[in-house]
């Protein structure tokens, strides 16, 4: 495979190109040969959110800002980052797919049903309880997903005005 890019020189930058399966850098390295600049769109707009987005919801913000980047790459470049570890990815209350770049470390996601808003959470409980299910019924090497879903404080307050407004 061979990677065009840029590199800088002294009187700006002059195109480049890499043979990846011959080149040091880069020989046996599979991460590095799949690096384009669709995936590194992708990657920017997902950081700049901090919110769980969609495919969808990505593809019509990197649309917005001019990025010729198609919906397919998008859902390609998102599962790569998936299966990586770089991205967490929680199905949104309509089974969705989300995406948001976290911290490091095993946490669970509390998600606004409302609004989308999410914070990152200790489920120190939760995976006990998920290993005492596993001993009690004679299971090991289990894995877990668990996703707690719920109204926000800003999503009730606004929801509890609405319906102050309503019944008067």
């Amino acid at each position: 495979m061979m990677v065009i890019g840029m590199r800088p020189v002294s009187r700006g930058l002059e195109w480049t190109t890499t043979n990846t399966e011959t080149h040091p850098a880069t020989v046996g390295d599979p991460a590095i040969r799949r690096r384009t600049w669709q995936r590194a769109a992708v990657a920017a707009a997902l950081r700049s959110s901090s919110d769980f987005v969609s495919a969808q919801q990505l593809h019509a913000r990197l649309s917005a800002a001019g990025e010729r980047v198609g919906l397919a790459t998008v859902y390609r470049s998102l599962q790569l980052m998936a299966d990586e570890g770089d991205v967490d990815v929680v199905r949104n209350a309509d089974g969705e797919a989300t995406y948001r770049r976290c911290s490091e470390g095993h946490h669970h996601h509390l998600t606004c049903r409302d609004c989308g808003s999410t914070v990152e959470i200790d489920g120190a409980a939760a995976e006990s309880w998920a290993r005492q299910m596993a001993v009690a019924h004679g299971y090991s090497d289990v894995e877990h997903v668990f996703e707690l879903f719920g109204r926000c404080d800003t999503c009730t307050r606004a929801q509890t005005t609405a319906q102050h407004i309503t019944q008067s």
